[in-house]
């Protein structure tokens, strides 16, 4: 080791989950964020990543004092989306300030190392902005503007404080504890129901304003809505929409930060608590029923209702378990209604169970016009303590949602599934045979920088990084010290210290700042997926598509010269990219990178120049089946932290060779030697669905379980990947998937070589 006699490796560590009224708030490079604070209050800006600047703007430069003598700044977001600057600019004119009326400072200077911290206590009543700036980063630099982390500690009588309001509300409406409110909302309105203070259930009940009107009751009806959506439970614990009995939708769900609710069982009863021997205890279910009966709604024992940040669980045998929720203050869901609306939300009286974290406490409701615009989304936390981050668009949005609306939420970004002109099937063909366009840029993207960067990526991959030369890519492991896989990647050489790793997971970055934390090692890791977007472009026409739009300099490689597993620095569209001879399809292919505001102008000339070729966009359902067929793993199906790469099919990236130590190298020595499962190809002789999870059986033991399974079209059957005991995995060996209860239905396979599609990989190398 060139700096440390033995390294360290980092464990993950136990993330502390913040307490009641302390709100954490995630302030992304380029954006900025409102607040009020009081008297008492207390805020710690950190800069998790270091190097980033913090601006802060106050109302009053007595009520938060900030540094002096530092820089002073105006209030502008060069970097900040239309979404978020016309929030912030909403909600200055809602408490009629303007840009003038601040004082500002930078309290951090953008030079200090991760974790850097600025703190301050409001003397006073104050609205204050907080930015954190930075310019657009071109693909061939590493300097992203990062994030930063807000924690406001509010002083105990100001412990309810709200979250910023999302536009100018039309209606607000705060429902105490234990008690419930009904309200009228138009056509096209937003519902906000915000949990206040954290951990309190809110049961929401809706009905047709207009059926009212003429003497019937149609309100939202569970068993109706499963049964239209085809769920029980939908993913992230919300449906979609919800209809009445009717089948007459009444309501959308436009944003969830929690993801954690219950959209199956009664609002809480009287029966409830008089089961549990608390006879005359407040229930939902009776303050409903007192708040509709002015609105002509009659009584009932138990209303069915959407329980929001309800915490239950189905368990394997179909009983009913529930646990304190999973809501942090200032958590909300958003409703967007569909028809005029009469609505209630209750905040649950429940004080005898963890329902509530043992102690209910207060709902609010915002109602917002219909006229503004709200980004859906669902909210995910990178660690249980992170602030929560919601879904966001591509670069390339604009284009793909002109061609489809059939999009789904993967890793924190909506791409789309399929397009609408020929659907997945037409997709996959366009790949193997011509070519296709995929968005990408759900991909994590970190830029690893400084004199220690070569040695802490040495640490923290399975590959050797020494012998990465400038302008290749290397694909590559990373374990945890057990030898189970963190997530699979591959890392870009730009330069002695400077290198680009691109993964799936957003935990790769603290993972690599904790690991050069440890070992002392100079180098900093910064995140820049919200600045760098990307499309591959696969099959065997791609490089005569692309050799004619990429511009290269003399010093770098030109389309036609570029080698698996190089990149190039040139332009495209006269837009700044990086060239990447790399993709997740099996075809001869390139991924393009740039700035998610060259997006358009990128995807347009990619489009224009690839029509004469076939060129068409696929969608997520194809690449699917492209990667199972060339046996490209998928994290959270092929492998996961108890898969060592070898049992993930990648022992490739795990050379025997390497002779420095690095996190899990010991651990995977030991499993190299004494292996005890294999990923390997199936051939399924059935045209039965098969599916992740299932069980493989040899007679009546389970030796195995598909990790991955498609109908193939070139091949013509259904193919999987699977993970089998070593000795069940000779080419020939024949097993049975297991389906109903993996007994009363077998479907017979067979293990093949692997992958199915070019074994060889002659394709990808032409």
């Amino acid at each position: 080791m060139s700096k440390l006699a033995a390294p360290r490796f980092a464990l993950a560590r136990l993330h502390q989950v913040p307490a009641p009224r302390v709100w954490r708030e995630r302030i992304a490079g380029g954006a900025a964020l409102v607040l009020e604070l009081d008297a008492g209050d207390r805020l710690a800006l950190t800069d998790p990543e270091g190097g980033q600047q913090a601006l802060v703007f106050v109302s009053s430069a007595g009520a938060l004092p900030l540094p002096a003598g530092g820089p002073r700044a105006d209030l502008s977001l060069p970097d900040a989306s239309g979404e978020a600057r016309a929030a912030i600019a909403d909600r200055l004119a809602a408490l009629s300030l303007a840009a003038e009326d601040f004082t500002a400072a930078a309290v951090l200077a953008g030079e200090g190392e991760p974790g850097a911290t600025w703190q301050g206590q409001a003397h006073g009543a104050v609205v204050v902005v907080i930015a954190a700036p930075g310019a657009p980063m071109s693909p061939d630099t590493q300097t992203p503007a990062t994030p930063l982390t807000l924690t406001i500690e509010r002083a105990a009588e100001h412990a309810n404080r709200l979250p910023p309001a999302l536009a100018t509300p039309r209606l607000e409406i705060r429902v105490p504890a234990a008690e419930a409110r009904a309200y009228r909302v138009a056509r096209g309105e937003f519902i906000q129901v915000i949990d206040v203070d954290g951990q309190q259930c809110s049961d929401f009940v809706a009905f047709d304003a207009q059926a009212l009107a003429n003497g019937a009751v149609h309100g939202i009806d569970a068993t109706t809505t499963r049964t239209l959506l085809g769920s029980a439970f939908a993913s992230p614990g919300l449906h979609a929409k919800y209809f009445d009995d009717r089948m007459c939708p009444l309501l959308e769900v436009v944003r969830d930060t929690v993801g954690r609710h219950d959209t199956f069982l009664l609002a809480c009863a009287a029966k409830y608590y008089e089961d549990a021997g608390y006879p005359g205890h407040a229930s939902c279910s009776e303050n409903f029923n007192r708040e509709l009966a002015p609105h002509g709604i009659g009584a009932r024992a138990g209303w069915p209702a959407v329980n929001l940040f309800y915490n239950t669980q189905v368990q394997a045998d179909g009983s009913i378990g529930m646990d304190e929720p999973w809501s942090r203050p200032g958590d909300y869901v958003l409703f967007r209604a569909l028809t005029d609306l009469v609505c209630a939300s209750s905040a649950c009286p429940d004080d005898i169970d963890p329902a509530n974290g043992w102690s209910p406490t207060d709902i609010h409701v915002r109602v917002y016009a219909a006229d503004r615009q709200f980004s859906p989304g669902v909210a995910h936390r990178m660690t249980p303590d992170s602030p929560p981050q919601l879904t966001r668009t591509t670069g390339f949005d604009a284009r793909t949602r002109a061609l489809t609306r059939h999009f789904v939420e993967y890793r924190g970004f909506w791409l789309p599934a399929c397009y609408t002109a020929d659907g997945s099937i037409a997709e996959y063909w366009a790949c193997r045979e011509r070519a296709a366009m995929i968005d990408l840029s759900a991909l994590r993207k970190f830029e690893v920088i400084g004199p220690d960067a070569e040695q802490l990526l040495q640490l923290a991959l399975t590959r050797d990084v020494r012998k990465l030369a400038t302008g290749q890519v290397v694909y590559s492991a990373m374990c945890h010290p057990h030898g189970g896989m963190l997530d699979d990647c591959t890392l870009f050489r730009f330069g002695p210290a400077n290198f680009r790793l691109v993964a799936g997971d957003d935990y790769v970055g603290p993972w690599l700042r904790e690991i050069a934390s440890v070992n002392g090692l100079d180098a900093r890791v910064k995140s820049s997926t919200d600045q760098l977007h990307n499309v591959a472009v696969q099959g065997p026409a791609s490089r005569d598509i692309l050799q004619g739009l990429v511009i290269t300099p003399p010093h770098q490689p030109a389309l036609a010269e570029l080698g698996w597993f190089r990149f190039t620095i040139g332009r495209l569209a006269d837009q700044a990219v990086v060239v990447s001879r790399t993709g997740y399809s099996g075809e001869l292919g390139y991924e393009i990178w740039c700035h998610p505001a060259a997006a358009p102008a990128v995807w347009d000339a990619v489009i224009a120049a690839g029509r004469p070729h076939g060129l068409a966009p696929l969608g997520l359902a194809a690449l699917d089946v492209l990667r199972i067929e060339a046996g490209l793993v998928f994290a959270g199906h092929d492998f996961c932290d108890q898969t060592d790469p070898f049992e993930a099919g990648i022992g490739f990236t795990v050379p025997a060779g390497k002779a420095e130590a690095y996190v899990g190298s010991d651990a995977l020595a030991r499993r190299r030697d004494h292996p005890q499962r294999r990923l390997v190809g199936l051939d399924v002789h059935a045209n039965d669905a098969v599916a992740h999870g299932d069980p493989l059986y040899a007679g009546r033991a389970q030796v195995g379980v598909v990790t991955s399974a498609a109908h193939s079209p070139l091949l013509a059957r259904q193919i999987a990947l699977a993970r089998v005991d070593v000795g069940y995995t000779a080419p020939g060996t024949a097993l049975e998937v297991g389906k109903l209860d993996g007994h009363q239905k077998r479907l017979p396979a067979s293990v093949v070589r692997f992958p199915h599609y070019d074994p060889d990989k002659t394709r990808v190398r032409a």
